[in-house]
């Protein structure tokens, strides 16, 4: 174990398994470091003489800058010096760590494996999911695969994903399977809900839908049913299952009150009395 200048320390020279640090539990953990000191050390490789890669313990890495940016008490940051062969080695290690220790979200174990590939560290999700949880069998290497299909599809849309749970995760990667993917991506961008609990009560009737299509026996029609359309630009039109029975919502510059006193007269003319 040697003693390493913060300075001299990247933690972004790899992709990291951990999208956003929990404030309070960095307080915590701030805390408790300030009154005990730190009893785990970080795991780091060296890039040049004196520069070093994070591998893992970026939790701890970030609550020792902070306190030594409150008193300077924390020059340095106590570290085991590893050398991996290669890249994908070094980030399946930190991945490895940190699931053990589970403290990674669902959606961050997902994402690693889309930010891994995605950076060239492994030519498929698959691969990167092999690399990356060597030791996934069965239904946990499904799941593993679901969460990173789901954060290839809506990466950038949620807020806050890493507070998701598992079962969330999971379920809006089974609507994302059902081809919902297009319908669930559109409602977030056009929608105004800014926290994680608005944009899950805005999706509800879509993983709705979702849930009754994967037992509906209705015989295929190719392009239906059609759950979002787009006619022009400037309009979009979703239909979306609700309690009281369905819904067609019209978004977009062109959805005008005029628009809709037109499609009353439409809805009048097909559904109305003669």
């Amino acid at each position: 174990m040697i003693q390493i200048p913060l300075a001299a320390i990247d933690e972004s020279a790899l992709p990291r398994d951990r999208g956003a640090l929990d404030p309070e539990a960095l307080s915590e953990l701030q805390h408790s470091i300030a009154l005990h000191g730190l009893r785990q050390p970080i795991e780091v490789f060296e890039t040049a003489p004196g520069r070093y890669a994070l591998i893992s313990g970026y939790r701890r890495l970030a609550a020792i800058r902070a306190l030594e940016a409150l008193g300077g008490r924390f020059p340095t940051i106590p570290a085991f010096l590893r050398s991996p062969a290669t890249l994908p080695e070094a980030v399946a290690a930190m991945v490895a760590e940190n699931d053990l220790r589970c403290e990674i979200a669902p959606w961050d174990k997902g994402r690693i494996a889309v930010t891994a590939r995605n950076a060239g560290l492994f030519p498929t999700l698959d691969a990167a999911i092999d690399a990356l949880y060597p030791t996934a069998r069965g239904a946990r290497r499904t799941r593993l695969r679901a969460l990173a299909t789901l954060a290839e599809e809506l990466d950038g849309l949620l807020a806050a994903p890493e507070t998701l749970s598992q079962r969330q995760c999971l379920r809006l990667a089974t609507a994302c399977r059902a081809g919902f993917a297009d319908l669930i991506r559109t409602a977030l961008e056009e929608s105004r809900a800014t926290t994680p609990e608005a944009q899950w009560t805005l999706l509800q009737p879509i993983l709705l839908e979702a849930d009754q299509s994967l037992h509906d026996e209705t015989p295929y029609r190719p392009g239906h049913p059609r759950r979002l359309l787009r006619p022009r630009p400037g309009l979009t039109i979703r239909r979306e299952l609700a309690p009281e029975g369905w819904v067609l919502r019209f978004t977009g510059p062109e959805a005008t009150g005029m628009m809709m006193e037109s499609v009353m007269d439409e809805v009048e003319r097909m559904y109305g009395k003669p």
